[in-house]
């Protein structure tokens, strides 16, 4: 890039200062979650991990990233031993917020390097576009909301993620991709969602000749199998020797919750509970029958077997299968074209299946397609119509998990910004598509756009003015279903630029 441009170093070293001010900030639940992981993986033999319940916020993450949690331990220790105590709940001393704060900046290191090799590895042509695209994500609110004021450790998994999507480029680094993936599904099964897209990936780039799919690389199949394999069994072997692994799986699956979250993510069952929550008010007049137990459920959304008023139920295995049907539509482009950008765009379209019609998906979740879609939204103007709604309703879904006054002025004028400076930056990075543009996606951006601050503005200050402490769910069921009108937009110009390009 240019040298009116700032390199990726100096925003690092710029963003990393300002994170340290949000030092005391607001902290969710969260918080005390990963305190507790530390405490748990400090005190207690490996085999009582994933059976200790002495806080309600048990380990429910896979091994590698309770190995983690426990390496953090070793440190942790010398900032206060007091928050490795497991029966110390809800302990937040000054050294433990300082280390747990700190412990998210210094591992976020890891997607600096990936974004630093992802714009080394870009061809010429694409190196301003590129650097554009790794500076939106370092300096994403998604991430600075979810890590470094609700707190979790995204931007290291995240930068994982990245580090496995751009060692896919090349062909001699395509098995590192893969281990990579596989390591990475030890640290957070959430990536499962995009597993779909690596493994018609790998299969169809490294398993298979280049010529033609009958023809098996048996060599690269062996290396990788047997790769993937010791990958799990570092991971799993100590909970299959101990007989743990049902335990281990109730724990990292927990079906037994509601289609919807408290808050309802910006996909497409809340655009249905929306629908049901209408319904309840217009159903006497069309002659519908209501659910009477259902409308409180409905109403509060709290976390649990959610019920529908009018429509019909949704089960678990409903869910599932639309999410792996709306999965293997892009996989077919892929097994056909497995080029780079085409398997980019696979991983994002596997991880727009999954948080539209997955069960109990969780607003942060929407990072799993901001994230990957950041990487080839400068490809050409077509993709960059679609990714504008995606940003903008992505970042605005994530501000109701900010709800204090103090970091109201951070969470809006940051975000702000960030959509300000980078979709003006994209429009005028984006190359012109050789293709035509799509009008309606094109007017579609637009208007949602300009939809989104009035909408803040309600949400934030109007609806406390003119009603108070009444309605209080009124704000989050606006956001939600505004924010998932843009994602599944999104979604479906994505999915024609995906296949016509």
């Amino acid at each position: 890039m240019s040298d009116r441009y700032p390199s990726l170093a100096q925003c690092a070293v710029v963003a990393t200062a300002f994170k340290t001010l949000l030092f005391p900030a607001y902290k969710s639940t969260d918080f005390e979650v990963h305190r507790n992981w530390l405490a748990i993986t400090n005190s207690l033999p490996v085999r009582e991990w994933y059976y200790e319940n002495t806080s309600e916020w048990t380990l429910d993450y896979p091994p590698f990233f309770a190995y983690f949690e426990w390496m953090l331990s070793q440190l942790a220790r010398l900032a206060d031993p007091a928050m490795l105590r497991v029966y110390n709940l809800e302990y937040d001393s000054w050294q433990t917020v300082y280390f747990q704060r700190a412990s998210v900046m210094i591992t976020e290191l890891v997607l600096i390097y990936a974004l630093h090799l992802y714009v080394q590895t870009a061809p010429m042509a694409q190196k301003r576009p590129s650097q554009a695209a790794a500076l939106s994500v370092l300096l994403s609110p998604g991430i600075l909301i979810i890590d470094h004021i609700h707190f979790q450790y995204n931007g290291f998994l995240y930068g994982i993620l990245i580090l496995s999507l751009v060692l896919a480029r090349k062909p001699s680094t395509t098995l590192a991709s893969g281990l990579l993936f596989a390591a990475l599904l030890c640290f957070k099964h959430i990536y499962l969602y995009l597993a779909p897209a690596y493994f018609v990936y790998l299969l169809r780039a490294y398993c298979l000749g280049p010529r033609s799919i009958f023809h098996i690389q048996f060599g690269n199949a062996l290396k990788l199998g047997a790769g993937v394999i010791t990958v799990f069994a570092a991971a799993l072997g100590p909970f299959i020797y101990w007989g743990q692994i049902p335990q281990l799986l109730n724990r990292l699956f927990p079906f037994s919750r509601g289609l919807c979250h408290a808050y309802w993510a910006p996909n497409f069952w809340a655009m249905y509970s929306f629908t049901d929550r209408i319904l309840i008010y217009v159903a006497p007049r069309l002659g519908l029958s209501i659910n009477q137990d259902a409308v409180n459920s409905v109403t509060r959304g709290l976390v649990g077997d959610t019920s529908f008023a009018v429509l019909p139920e949704i089960t678990p295995r409903m869910t599932f299968i639309l999410t792996l049907l709306f999965q293997a539509i892009p996989l077919v482009k892929l097994f056909f074209d497995p080029s780079w950008t085409t398997f980019i765009g696979a991983v994002t379209l596997c991880g727009y299946a999954s948080f539209l019609f997955g069960w109990h998906v969780h607003e942060k979740a929407i990072l799993l397609i901001i994230i990957p879609f950041s990487l080839i939204a400068l490809q050409d103007r077509r993709y960059l119509g679609a990714f504008r709604p995606l940003a903008v309703a992505g970042h605005v879904s994530l501000f109701p998990l900010i709800f204090t006054a103090a970091e109201f002025p951070i969470k809006t004028v940051y975000s702000i910004f960030w959509l300000v400076l980078f979709l003006l930056t994209f429009d005028r990075l984006a190359p012109a598509s050789s293709r035509p543009r799509i009008f309606l996606l094109d007017r579609f951006s637009l208007l949602y756009i300009a939809f989104s601050i009035p909408l803040i503005l309600y949400c934030s200050l109007i609806h406390g003015v003119v009603f108070g402490d009444k309605l209080e769910f009124l704000p989050l069921m606006f956001t939600s279903s505004y924010s998932a009108v843009g994602v599944v937009g999104s979604w479906v110009g994505f999915l024609v630029v995906y296949f016509t390009s």
